[in-house]
């Protein structure tokens, strides 16, 4: 019931995602940044998924271990209310610390070198997002609050945070006093003044107000979004890696991004990022069900596929091989030796074989001719 639920709720960001888009590109009529939606899409998901479970376990064993069971005698209502808004508290600090602090602004950086601000981007997160959020939370584990507890209320607050990089809402009238709102939210993605290393609370904008780190969008002063010196790059490999590099200057593969040498159609590299996607759902569905050859195999289709598809929107040749090989070959091994009997799956690897072969015949009949970024 857990994985049903957790495919439902990533299922709906991926449907408000797809939304936005046509939204922004049909009515709005404005240029999308497709490479950088597929990057947002691609951004690791996986990893990130797999470490979100160390996270949850860690947070298991913390309240069986040391919990002082400080809230195990309050009314449910009132433990609900506290785990709520302490989560809060602890992610506001979580966020500030990440921006102040160079090896968790390393983990954090991924998110904001976006500078295209939609929900797309709200799903962009580092593959080590999960691994440096643990320690600001553990005192909710501590003083008791169960981990289905805090499950549900970090989802909840992580979905109030995607709808906060929204697009299309731009003032949300009386709750701009009381919530983080979609304004609020742009104000800290701002890499210009007065708007750098402000906002960072996750859903109640009391933090900010308290501890001083307020700021108000200011309709005669853009927002400028994105960082001063982004990662040249869409491969989920390096943009999630080289922020480390940098910081012990070991940044060797930064130099050594070339301009694209051919462009592969949009349409190519959407559709493979959204089947991706939709492959990651069946990982977290089929997750606790599959034995380890076949949990290996659909981890490395989704790993491996994102870093095709994103060396192939950075227009390396490399990148298609291995675009081809992870989505026909990986799939095929799914289909013939691991076959589970669910139609929406085996759909989903088919068409992974399709994409695949249809990907390697644009390569054959196209002339791949230099092109700037």
């Amino acid at each position: 019931m857990e994985s049903i639920n957790l495919v439902w709720g990533n299922t709906l960001l991926l449907v408000c995602v797809i939304a936005e888009i046509l939204a922004i590109k049909f009515i709005l009529k404005e240029e999308l940044p497709w490479k950088e939606i597929v990057l947002n899409l691609n951004s690791g998901h996986i990893l990130l998924w797999i470490f979100r479970g160390l996270e949850v376990a860690a947070y298991f064993y913390t309240v069986e271990l040391v919990s002082i069971g400080l809230v195990d005698t309050m009314p449910l209502w009132l433990k609900w209310t506290l785990a709520f808004v302490l989560w809060d508290f602890c992610f506001y600090w979580l966020h500030r610390t990440h921006h102040y602090f160079s090896i968790l602004w390393g983990v954090h950086v991924v998110h904001h070198e976006g500078e295209h601000f939609s929900l797309s981007l709200g799903i962009r997160n580092s593959w080590y997002s999960s691994l440096t959020s643990y320690p600001f939370f553990i005192i909710m584990a501590v003083i008791g609050i169960p981990v289905e507890m805090f499950v549900i209320v970090s989802s909840t607050h992580y979905f109030i945070q995607f709808y906060n990089h929204n697009h299309l809402v731009k003032n949300s009238g009386w709750l701009e006093f009381i919530m983080v709102t979609p304004s609020h939210h742009r104000v800290h993605h701002g890499r210009n003044d007065p708007y750098i290393d402000k906002n960072f609370g996750g859903t109640l904008v009391l933090w900010d107000k308290l501890f001083g780190t307020f700021q108000k969008e200011e309709l005669d002063n853009p927002v400028e979004f994105g960082i001063h010196e982004p990662v040249d790059s869409y491969n989920p490999i390096l943009v999630n890696n080289i922020p480390f590099l940098k910081l012990f200057k070991l940044d060797v593969l930064q130099q050594r991004i070339n301009r694209i040498s051919f462009k592969t159609p949009n349409l190519i590299l959407v559709s493979g990022a959204l089947l991706l996607f939709v492959l990651l759902l069946f990982f977290i569905y089929f997750e606790k069900d599959m034995g380890f050859n076949s949990k290996l195999l659909l981890f490395s289709l989704v790993f491996f596929g994102t870093i095709g598809n994103g060396i192939m929107s950075d227009g390396k040749k490399i990148g298609i091989y291995i675009w081809v090989v992870t989505m026909v070959v990986l799939s095929t091994l799914l289909i013939l030796y691991f076959p589970i009997s669910q139609v929406g799956f085996q759909i989903c690897l088919g068409l992974g074989i399709l994409h695949g072969l249809g990907t390697l015949g644009w390569m054959s009949t196209e002339k791949l001719v230099k092109s700037d970024r």
